[in-house]
């Protein structure tokens, strides 16, 4: 057995190394691309203490945690990204944790206890895409422009005067969820084209919020350009704008030493990409390779509720979706990873209200 294929049976079980040393393959695992046939359950059959699973236990897995889908669909929107529209799955199976189920069903079969209802963990990301609407030159006359000069310079005299600067709101909100993790993606891009605007992150106003933001006890990750050709900065937490991944790009955040990614959402479904709840080590499907890169699948993003080009839900609808999926990562003990902007609290839509009682379900 290789090592993708024990990663893959060890991460069935839970991590329990002991456990998957019982699993064995009825047959070698066929690795030619292709997609799943998701109308039969992989077949599991008890045998001694061992249980004999189908080979296609392991690819069906491997195909969703890969993101293999992408090397065989090359369509793609406007920003290069694969969305949810384009997956041969329909938008209701990507509400399914489809691995995850499959993990259940061996566990059983192993005579192991299931993992409680509850989360692994709980992370609370907000990427800052634009840290002032103000502040900068553009911004400013762009305000004036509109009749908005009372607000440019309130927003002049006093940061927190700035409608994009939500920071101390949202602080304070995220305090309510003590056990959380909260992580902040600062954004570095040229700010040219879908990267605009970028701030100055060695200026005095990102400097002192990064500080403000670190001293409440929260993570500052990268948020790198949305374009692949754009070299990626330093780091080891990584969120790409709009959400774009690739499969280049992901080999892109191996190669540079990243080591937690939490990208991985669709940008017009809320849902599970990965079809797993849980955090995963990334194998590359091009190469086979199992990476030492770990991804956080993203359960939902706020414009992605709201955004008339993606789902376009209206408050309750938005809130009882979002509940459905929050309960589903608690039924799997998995991760839950909730995105929502600084902007988007400013803006005119509902996340200013549905946030906080997205966290009062938590």
């Amino acid at each position: 057995m290789g090592d993708i294929e024990r990663y893959i049976i060890e991460f069935l079980c839970h991590g329990d190394a002991n456990a998957a040393k019982r699993v064995r393959l009825s047959s070698d695992v066929d690795w030619t691309l292709r997609y799943p046939n998701l109308n039969q359950t992989p077949q599991m059959e008890r045998c001694g203490e061992e249980v004999v699973v189908a080979s296609d236990l392991v690819y069906n897995t491997f195909f969703f945690i890969s993101r293999a889908e992408e090397l065989l669909n090359k369509k793609r929107d406007e920003h290069g990204r694969f969305l949810a529209q384009f997956s041969q799955f329909s938008s209701n199976e990507w509400q399914i944790p489809l691995v995850d189920e499959y993990s259940r069903l061996l566990m059983k079969m192993l005579n192991l206890p299931l993992p409680g209802p509850g989360f692994d963990a709980i992370y609370l990301t907000h990427d800052i895409d634009t840290l002032t609407q103000y502040r900068h030159l553009r911004g400013a006359l762009g305000g004036i422009l509109r009749g908005q000069t009372h607000n440019v310079l309130a927003a002049w005299r006093d940061i927190r005067q700035d409608p994009a600067y939500t920071f101390p709101w949202i602080m304070q909100q995220d305090a309510q969820v003590p056990q959380a993790q909260v992580i902040y993606f600062a954004k570095h891009s040229s700010g040219k084209g879908l990267d605009y605007p970028q701030y100055n992150l060695r200026g005095h106003d990102y400097l002192a919020t990064e500080q403000l933001l670190r001293d409440s006890g929260a993570q500052i990750g990268i948020h790198s350009s949305a374009y692949a050709t754009c070299p990626l900065p330093a780091g080891k937490v990584h969120r790409s704008h709009y959400l774009s991944c690739s499969i280049d790009r992901m080999q892109q955040l191996v190669d540079a030493g990243y080591t937690d990614d939490y990208t991985m959402g669709f940008a017009d479904l809320a849902g599970f990409r990965l079809r797993t709840t849980r955090a995963v080590r990334w194998i590359n499907p091009k190469t086979r390779q199992l990476t030492p890169l770990v991804l956080h699948p993203l359960t939902m993003m706020d414009c992605t509720l709201s955004g008339s080009n993606y789902m376009h839900l209206n408050e309750d609808e938005a809130y009882f979706y979002a509940s459905e999926l929050i309960d589903k990562v608690r039924q799997h003990h998995g991760e839950l990873n909730l995105l929502w902007h600084n902007t988007s609290i400013a803006d005119n839509s509902y996340h200013k209200s549905l946030y906080p009682k997205l966290l009062q379900l938590i």
